[in-house]
């Protein structure tokens, strides 16, 4: 299990890179001004030499300098000791995830049609600036930086959309890693919800992440987001593991 949780935390970590990075004893300190919190937190990837009383200092401090708390990936790779040491200095639990995987093969629905969905291998500034509204992104750091976070994904990219009257009303980004193909980025414009936008998006990502090589998928999904679980688990998807992460509090020093 351990060998499939490390595969897709490293594949996450390729899928979507920070707009700043530094790499600690281990530890990769990710800074995005603070647009999601994956690109804005620690993770650990390698063996650690230091303390963590000391590296967490560290880390508290680098983060501080670029005006953001301290954020910190806990996922099932990560001792369950660790986690009691950001507990106990006040840390809070944010942002639980689950990762669900299918097999494009056998588990995976590839049914539904998506007609609808157009695809290309870049991923276009009209699709981001699309992106932002969708999501209401109105942060003028943010709409200024992450471009050049997505264009500096080095994987293949299968960019999805879906239009309407000359607006991006849906969309998807598939990215292709080893024998995976990672779902991100589906959102659906807030008034054209419940009409199979998102499964078309995602059935078109599958198949066409099958047609380029890939032999399964992973997505993230936000704990509490019960609409897309039901969504993703009709299509083959199912749970393997959690990660959250853990916030410094803003009275900590």
């Amino acid at each position: 299990m351990n060998t499939s949780i490390k595969k897709i935390e490293d594949m996450s970590l390729n899928a979507w890179p920070s707009h700043k990075m530094e790499l600690y004893d281990g530890w990769i300190l990710r800074f995005s001004y603070f647009y999601t919190h994956r690109t804005n937190s620690v993770e650990q990837f390698g063996t650690s030499t230091l303390s963590w009383r000391e590296k967490v200092s560290f880390c508290e401090n680098e983060y501080s300098r670029l005006g953001s708390p301290a954020i910190f990936k806990i996922s099932p790779l990560v001792s369950p000791d660790f986690d009691y040491v950001l507990e106990n200095r006040g840390y809070e639990i944010q942002h639980t995830t689950d990762v669900m995987v299918t097999d494009l093969s056998s588990t995976a629905d590839l049914s539904y049609p998506y007609s609808q969905v157009n695809f290309t291998d870049d991923i276009p500034d009209v699709w981001i600036e699309n992106l932002f509204d969708l999501k209401g992104t109105a942060n003028p750091i943010h709409r200024a930086v992450v471009p050049s976070m997505y264009h500096s994904i080095v994987k293949d990219t299968i960019c999805a959309s879906i239009w309407d009257n000359g607006k991006i009303i849906a969309t998807g980004l598939g990215i292709l890693d080893r024998d995976y193909i990672g779902i991100y980025a589906i959102h659906v414009k807030e008034e054209f919800r419940h009409r199979g936008y998102a499964r078309q998006i995602c059935t078109g990502l599958l198949a066409e992440g099958q047609q380029r090589g890939a032999k399964n998928a992973y997505l993230q999904v936000v704990k509490d987001n019960d609409p897309a679980r039901a969504l993703y688990t009709s299509l083959g998807f199912q749970y393997i593991y959690t990660y959250w992460f853990r916030v410094q509090p803003v009275t900590s020093k």
